[in-house]
């Protein structure tokens, strides 16, 4: 390491002012900062306020926090293709080859994420002459955990690119987006590309090989949302599925594991779940926004029971927890601590409200089966107005105590 600090140490006076590459200031100053710690201090005299956490530690701890989901995912991904094919039946048989196809199509996709956004973060980091920051340590992981395996990786760049540009930098870059920007680049991609992200043949890798019989790819949400169309139980749709295959795919405790298929990282409850301790336990998320997102859902489908009028509104409240991407997407994306609502009131109706607006979405509207996408984008809009009423709210009261 010390051969690397002098390198650097001797390769500096050329990126500071006058230098010979004087503008690439910031790309060297956020590799040097990437790989050591600041020499340097900020020169203030007197008292200072410390903390022992800073944007870098924050999203470290996020990505900490996401690395349940992707171990997962990469695994599952490789299981999924073995299901497929028919080439084991046991969870665990095949751990060796089941690891390499997944890594094999996952990693690539994390890798081009983070390529494409980080040159466009670093391309405006030099026109606009600030340092780089490391919020797209987050986003660069949150992208491809929430496509398809199967998403082609000149897709993956083109989404990032738009959502970095159109829902951050135009902004004025980390902390001044309105919308969330991994959400962002999956509402593109399922505009733009919708064959890719959508139906039931993106979710499960096969590759070379022929499918078994019986194999159709379609996911929990769409087995579900077929039951309510055609008129049969959730719960019968999700079991004749399991007995096709011969597995149980689709049995509650499986969803909740995430040995389903889906996009990479969201499959799993329990992997979110882990992630969301993390989050919790060092203060980065609000718990607030995720039990209220988890109540949302389970209140906004139990009054769909009470009204169903098909077999879709009827299924079971607690089913909609580990069907789909709500516990990934209230866990992470929900809890941007930018795009969410700031006071402590605010995050109560804005986790609820997501939570609900997800089952509305799912249950009532065939074209967006998922729910939880447009649900976040939506509140991400709305938040702003949820704490501008809030804060008047708690000014008006205190106006009437100070007046009593």
């Amino acid at each position: 390491m010390k051969f690397l600090r002098d390198l650097l140490d001797k390769q500096k006076p050329l990126f500071h002012k006058g230098g010979k590459f004087e503008n690439l200031y910031y790309l060297f100053e956020a590799g040097e900062t990437f790989m050591f710690s600041p020499n340097h201090t900020n020169g203030i005299k007197g008292a200072q306020v410390k903390d022992a956490i800073d944007l870098k530690r924050m999203m470290i701890t996020v990505v900490i926090a996401m690395i349940p989901c992707l171990l997962f995912g990469i695994y599952n991904t490789g299981h999924q293709h073995f299901l497929a094919t028919g080439q084991t039946a046991g969870l665990w048989d095949d751990f060796g080859p089941k690891l390499l196809i997944g890594l094999e199509l996952v990693l690539p996709i994390v890798i081009v994420a983070y390529a494409a956004g980080g040159l466009v973060e670093a391309g405006f980091a030099v026109v606009r002459k600030h340092p780089i920051n490391e919020g797209f340590l987050v986003t660069g992981m949150l992208i491809p955990l929430v496509v398809p395996a199967t998403l082609p990786l000149w897709q993956v760049a083109l989404a990032t690119i738009f959502a970095v540009i159109i829902a951050k930098e135009v902004f004025g870059g980390t902390g001044m987006n309105i919308l969330n920007v991994a959400m962002t680049a999956r509402a593109f991609l399922y505009f733009a590309y919708p064959a890719q992200i959508s139906g039931d043949q993106v979710w499960t890798y096969l590759g070379d090989k022929a499918p078994v019989d019986g194999f159709s790819g379609a996911t929990a949400l769409a087995v579900a949302y077929n039951a309510g169309v055609d008129g049969d139980k959730v719960t019968d749709a999700l079991a004749e599925h399991n007995t096709a295959l011969g597995d149980g795919m689709f049995s509650f405790s499986n969803m909740f594991m995430g040995w389903i298929p889906g996009s990479i990282g969201e499959t799993s409850t329990l992997m979110a779940l882990i992630g969301a301790l993390i989050l919790i336990g060092t203060g980065v998320a609000s718990w607030k926004i995720i039990v209220s997102g988890f109540a949302g859902a389970y209140i906004m489908a139990f009054i769909m029971n009470l009204f169903a009028v098909n077999e879709y509104m009827a299924m079971a409240p607690e089913y909609h927890w580990v069907v789909g991407g709500l516990a990934f997407g209230i866990v992470f994306m929900a809890t941007d601590p930018v795009s969410a609502s700031q006071t402590e009131t605010g995050k109560w109706i804005y986790g609820l409200l997501i939570g609900v607006l997800t089952v509305i979405i799912r249950v009532t509207n065939p074209a967006y089966p998922e729910g939880i996408m447009l649900a976040v984008l939506f509140m991400n809009v709305f938040a702003p107005l949820i704490d501008y009423y809030v804060v008047k709210a708690n000014k008006k009261r205190r106006l009437q105590r100070a007046t009593v």
